[in-house]
């Protein structure tokens, strides 16, 4: 993962220099779990549900071609799970994906790929207050991603996003945890037409 994440970055500095770059930014709703396994089993959804989130960050639209670009971004991402307790685990990444992104004639996207995300803080949450758990995760995480979206506008446009956890965030051998992550949002792009329309 780390090896095709360096690729990935690699090929986005050679891209720069030669392509047409226009930068923007996003937000949206971010609907997270977490799904996690012990050595022995799978632990189902008994005990945590979806939590809803928010996301925001910019983003690099980065032309190769008249319909194929990179789109290496920086987010901010309230992460976690619910309990059914009324409880909140909250975790906060800073998220660096770096996509491969192939636009339609008709202003329809589809991207996929790495990405790396670093833990900025930890707490579970509860009617007795907040406990900070930072000790007990991963500062760095490993997802794929996996996105569509439409261009409204030449500026304006939607965009759909599941980041599907590959690393354990858990910092234990015997308890594997991942997250599972939803986004819907909007972008703008401050440079107008996408360098890949």
């Amino acid at each position: 993962m780390k090896k095709l994440l360096l690729f990935f970055v690699l090929g986005s500095i050679y891209t720069v220099s030669h392509a047409q770059v226009n930068f923007g930014a996003k937000a949206g709703l971010n609907l997270a779990n977490l799904s996690m396994k012990t050595d022995i089993e799978e632990i189902g959804d008994n005990d945590n549900k979806m939590k809803v989130g928010f996301n925001v960050g910019a983003f690099a639209d980065i032309s190769v071609s008249e319909s194929f670009s990179l789109r290496p971004e920086a987010v901010f991402s309230l992460q976690g799970a619910a309990g059914e307790d009324k409880s909140k685990l909250n975790l906060s990444y800073v998220n660096i994906p770096v996509l491969g992104k192939y636009t339609s004639e008709g202003g329809f996207f589809a991207e996929t790929g790495p990405q790396v995300g670093f833990l900025m803080s930890a707490k579970v949450k509860d009617d007795e207050g907040s406990e900070d758990i930072k000790e007990l995760y991963k500062g760095i995480d490993f997802p794929w991603a996996f996105g569509v979206g439409y261009n409204i506008t030449e500026a304006i446009g939607v965009n759909g996003r599941y980041n599907l956890g590959l690393s354990n965030i858990f910092d234990t051998d015997y308890l594997t945890v991942k997250n599972n992550v939803i986004q819907v949002g909007l972008f703008y792009n401050f440079g107008g037409a996408s360098a890949s329309r």
